[in-house]
């Protein structure tokens, strides 16, 4: 009785004090508010008790944040990275909502760790402390601003977090299903919001990303998603889920081909070649795939035809401009980027084991040139080693799993992790919000797969051991560990 009491007491003193702070904001505020601010405040409220009292909610709708989340300069930062504002999206609000209530959740159930022992833990870990350790050199030798590096690093933490949360609240296999189509109609969503801006004639991007969208971001999102859908097409056997799923591929098609992101061109033909080595079907992918390979120029748009021409047509305008490769001239935004490459070249030899520093360095729109020159050698192999992890233990599950919508669900992520691999060399894919939280969020639906096998899994009664989920266990005190 007494037990029972003071678990439902811990459980009400985290709530009960935010519910004061918040009042305490609220009285100081409202005074100040015009009517409309009120109701953006009112619906921001409700939008957070909602959170409070269903992590499950919280999770679905950081699912919707994900691409559908406005974001709001609440500053600038300075350094030698773009003088960027720093901003701040609704699911950052949502992933600190659900933080409290995981370490509300483990202040009453204390045999539960901080985080799982996943397969991951330990190249995330190496990752992340290369990446501070740079930084914190980066600022020491000046040439990192403190809180532009700060902030930029805790976004790489807000990662890790997404996959953490998620693989500490999934407990059943149809939970990943009712995850994975709540991603999916996210994606119709802003698929038909992209399609909408077709006619302005601009190249589409996705929602709320300011006066000035990101194709190439939306690009690299839709080739994970189709890959997500595809790798789900091809593990089904039911006729009526493959024309579903069929239709939905064919709908994201439309606003990726009018991103005109040639990065995300490129990373859709290896992903898709995947399919021949990944799926079982590989006589079907591959004869499906020459199809569309043949029928690919009469169908795709002639905005989307004229982009790739553009790579090697527009730098005949600009000679000095631009750079010639096998006697090809390229256009002077792929010039710019080989330029930039040269550059990390020559310069991160200054700082060749630990970088200049997150943030340190000048932009560089190139995913592994920006690791390199931003935390040294010693990020640039931590990294390559996360990303062979992942890659290793995705497939792992895909070749133990039976069931096919987990199966499907393994196959699509590591058909849309190597896109999004190729997709790299032309942007900062890894560190981009609208790719990075879905990825890290589907990523950690993957590695539970075999966690899941069995059906429901009740938290072990006793206290005194770790609590294994299949060869995953939750410690305290046990560091990062494969």
């Amino acid at each position: 009785m007494n037990k029972t009491s003071d678990q439902t007491s811990m459980g009400l003193i985290l709530p009960l004090l935010i519910i004061l702070f918040m009042a305490v904001g609220l009285a100081y505020m409202l005074p100040k508010l015009s009517a409309g601010q009120t109701l953006i405040l009112a619906g921001g409220i409700v939008f957070f008790i909602i959170c409070l009292a269903s992590s499950r909610a919280a999770i679905y709708l950081l699912i919707l944040s994900m691409l559908l989340s406005p974001e709001f300069i609440v500053g600038k930062t300075e350094g030698s990275s773009m003088g960027r504002g720093i901003t701040l999206r609704i699911d950052d609000f949502i992933l600190i909502l659900v933080g409290f209530s995981w370490l509300a959740k483990m202040a009453i159930h204390k045999k539960l760790g901080l985080f799982l022992q996943t397969p991951l833990n330990k190249p995330i870990g190496w990752y992340l402390i290369a990446c501070l350790t740079s930084t914190l050199l980066g600022a020491m030798f000046l040439h990192v601003h403190l809180k532009t590096g700060f902030f930029f690093v805790l976004k790489y933490f807000e990662y890790v977090f997404v996959y953490f949360m998620l693989a500490n609240h999934l407990q059943n296999k149809s939970q990943i299903r009712n995850l994975t189509w709540a991603l999916l109609v996210t994606c119709v969503i802003v698929s038909i919001i992209g399609i909408t801006q077709i006619p302005l004639g601009e190249r589409v991007s996705a929602p709320f990303e300011g006066e000035v969208g990101e194709p190439n971001t939306f690009g690299g999102y839709l080739v994970f998603m189709m890959c997500i859908t595809a790798g789900l097409l091809l593990a089904s056997d039911s006729l009526r889920s493959q024309m579903l799923y069929g239709a939905l591929i064919c709908l994201f098609l439309v606003p990726f081909f009018y991103t005109q992101s040639r990065t995300s061109y490129l990373a859709m033909i290896p992903a898709s070649l995947s399919f021949i080595w990944l799926s079982g079907r590989r006589h079907w992918v591959f004869f499906t795939l020459l199809l569309l390979g043949m029928l690919l120029p009469f169908i795709a748009p002639d905005t989307a035809k004229e982009r790739v021409t553009y790579t090697f047509t527009q730098g005949e305008e600009f000679p000095q401009e631009t750079f010639v490769i096998s006697g090809v001239r390229l256009d002077t935004s792929t010039s710019a980027r080989v330029k930039s490459w040269r550059e990390v070249a020559r310069d991160w030899v200054k700082h060749p084991v630990f970088g200049f520093g997150i943030t340190g360095y000048e932009f560089v729109d190139a995913q592994y040139f920006r690791v390199l020159i931003e935390t040294g050698l010693l990020g640039l192999t931590t990294f390559l080693f996360l990303l062979f992890s992942i890659f290793r233990h995705a497939r792992q599950v895909l070749h133990k799993t039976a069931a096919s919508f987990e199966r499907g669900l393994s196959m699509g992520f590591v058909a849309g992790f190597i896109g999004l691999f190729f997709h790299g060399f032309g942007a900062n894919t890894f560190i981009i919000v609208r790719i990075m939280e879905p990825f890290w969020f589907v990523l950690a639906m993957v590695i539970m797969i075999p966690n899941l096998e069995n059906g429901h899994l009740d938290e072990p009664a006793s206290p005194t051991s770790p609590v294994h989920r299949g060869n995953i266990a939750r410690s305290d005190t046990d560091g990062p560990s494969t």
